[in-house]
């Protein structure tokens, strides 16, 4: 993984410094809240619902046993004892006081961390497969571009104060693990007559206008890469609406000019600065590939044959994925246990995470969008060891996938903007579905819960959505159903009107009782049931007094 340079350092350094007087100078009046708020959201700090929260980058979610380590001890020094890892493979703290911020940012300097373009106006944290560099399915590890692409976004003079927020996700297998449809920019590496590129998807995003994103370039040599989105944010730059922020990301510039007016400004301007890109830029990608090597790979021998007893045998089913190499596995370690909070993991539980990525897992660790905690090369004849360590610190459920694997953002209880609970509803679903015991009978399933129209739940692209809504003061809860975040990617249908808090878990188990039912067989998945039969026998058993008139 990336080391910082001696240029890095500085960098973050010099930038902790210059926030830790403006925070001061926050604290002893000198600054009001509006002069702080532009200069706060450049270092990652927002003012929540009850208090500030600090979201810190961990690009492309990767991250070593030092990094999670100091991680904890954050979370322990400085808020609540936990962290809660998001769907941008961030992780935020919601509980830190301003005073000790600038020292918060001085720690994870101290591991190569930081805050900036967490927030505001910019070039988000680049996400990226959390399989990458480990998948079977890859073509190739897609970390170094994901690289070369956040330092050259980092503080871009250009790209500053840019119409919205711009964000990027990267995939090097045909898989889509990186939801790259639903982003400003999608990359999705390809190969043609054996070259190495990328596809190139422009105007996704979720929000109050969901969209997925269309294809720009088809094919796009790996060398053009960096100066190809240096045209496409240009362009956005220029074009992006400045006067309404609800239509100023490039989703809504893409449909207003049409994707061939925006392909042609692009090209345009591509050519204008490809030659400025006189090969420096793939040195610095040839230095950072070297950073990103494979693992000194060990022999593994075969899992141990003795029966490890069904919770084992169920967290083997769901858990882990295959690897490129035959003796190794890649586990995800869930972070959704039955009645937790999504995402949340305790300074404890990030102490055992970094303690096995130590000892099995090459010092790799990865943060999903998803919201859970992947260790990417594990040998297999460690597996059983690692599933002992994770039951006892209570990361061991078996769920990755299933009913209970909830994307949920923060909601109502943490977040300004939201307008409904989502933690909640999170929990009451995972709970009634364990109490139920029907997990893996239903199988494969992604239920999205965002807690306001801002959708950083994804829920536009869950199979099962819910958007958390204020009607007049009461909670309510819309259902949408057939979003797809992968390959296939689709925009949910708005099942009908919505549910209250105490009505929405009894119609998930109505619509999942009609999966049941309609499913050709215990092989076809919701979304595939979804598909082929439509939205009307789970309309019908979502609202069941409404078919019954209709059927008088």
């Amino acid at each position: 993984m990336y080391t910082y340079s001696e240029f890095d350092e500085a960098f973050v350094r010099k930038r902790v410094a210059q926030f830790r007087t403006q925070v001061e100078r926050r604290i002893d009046g000198s600054l009001t809240e509006d002069e702080f708020k532009p200069l706060r959201l450049m270092n990652g700090l927002y003012l929540q619902l009850h208090a500030y929260m600090l979201r810190v980058a961990i690009p492309y979610g990767t991250l070593n046993a030092r990094q999670m380590r100091q991680l904890a001890m954050i979370a322990e020094r400085w808020d609540k004892g936990y962290g809660h890892f998001t769907t941008r493979q961030n992780i935020q703290f919601n509980w830190p006081k301003l005073r000790d911020v600038p020292d918060i940012l001085d720690a994870l300097a101290d591991v190569g961390m930081h805050a900036i373009q967490t927030s505001g106006n910019t070039i988000r944290n680049v996400t990226a497969d959390h399989f990458a560099g480990a998948a079977a399915d890859e073509i190739a590890d897609p970390r170094p571009v994901a690289e070369l692409l956040r330092q050259w976004s980092t503080d871009h003079p250009e790209f500053q104060f840019l119409p919205r927020k711009f964000k990027i996700a990267i995939t090097g297998s045909p898989n889509d693990r990186a939801v790259t449809k639903a982003h400003d920019i999608g990359l999705r590496m390809v190969e043609r007559d054996g070259e190495a590129g990328f596809e190139v998807i422009v105007g996704g995003g979720l929000g109050r206008t969901p969209m997925i994103g269309k294809v720009i370039r088809d094919f796009l040599p790996k060398a053009d890469l960096l100066p190809y989105v240096e045209a496409i944010v240009s362009v956005w730059n220029l074009l992006g609406r400045r006067d309404n922020k609800y239509k100023a990301r490039i989703k809504i510039t893409v449909h207003e000019h049409g994707i061939e007016e925006i392909s042609r400004l692009v090209e345009a301007r591509f050519a204008e600065i490809r030659p400025a890109f006189s090969g420096i830029d793939q040195d610095v990608l040839a230095g950072i590939e070297a950073q990103f090597a494979p693992p000194a790979f060990g022999d593994a021998g075969p899992m141990p044959t003795t029966d490890p007893g069904a919770g084992f045998r169920s967290w083997l089913d769901t858990n882990i994925a295959p690897h490129r190499r035959d003796d190794h596995a890649i586990v995800s370690i869930s972070l959704k246990a039955h009645g937790a909070t999504p995402g949340d993991a305790s300074a404890d539980q990030m102490r055992v995470m970094a303690d096995l990525a130590e000892r099995f897992a090459y010092d790799e660790l990865r943060i999903s969008h998803e919201q859970n905690v992947i260790l990417p090369h594990v040998p297999r004849d460690a597996l059983p060891e690692i599933y002992a360590a994770l039951r006892d610190a209570g990361l061991a459920t078996a769920n990755i996938g299933l009913v209970s694997d909830i994307i949920a953002c923060p909601g109502m209880d943490y977040c300004a903007l939201a307008t409904a609970r989502s933690v909640p509803i999170a929990q009451e679903i995972a709970m009634r579905f364990d109490e139920l015991k029907l997990e893996h009978e239903i199988g494969p399933l992604k239920i999205k819960i965002s807690g306001c129209i801002n959708a950083c739940g994804h829920h536009h692209v869950g199979h099962i959505g819910i958007l958390g809504l204020d009607r007049a003061g009461v909670e309510n809860y819309q259902i949408t159903l057939g979003g797809d975040g992968s390959e296939t990617a689709a925009i949910g249908e708005r099942a009908g009107p919505g549910f209250s808090a105490e009505e929405i878990v009894p119609a998930i188990e109505r619509l999942i009782g009609a999966y049941l039912d309609h499913r050709a067989d215990a092989e076809e998945t919701f979304l595939d049931t979804y598909r082929r039969l439509g939205l009307a026998p789970f309309k019908a058993a979502l609202y069941p007094e409404t078919e019954a008139r209709n059927a008088a």
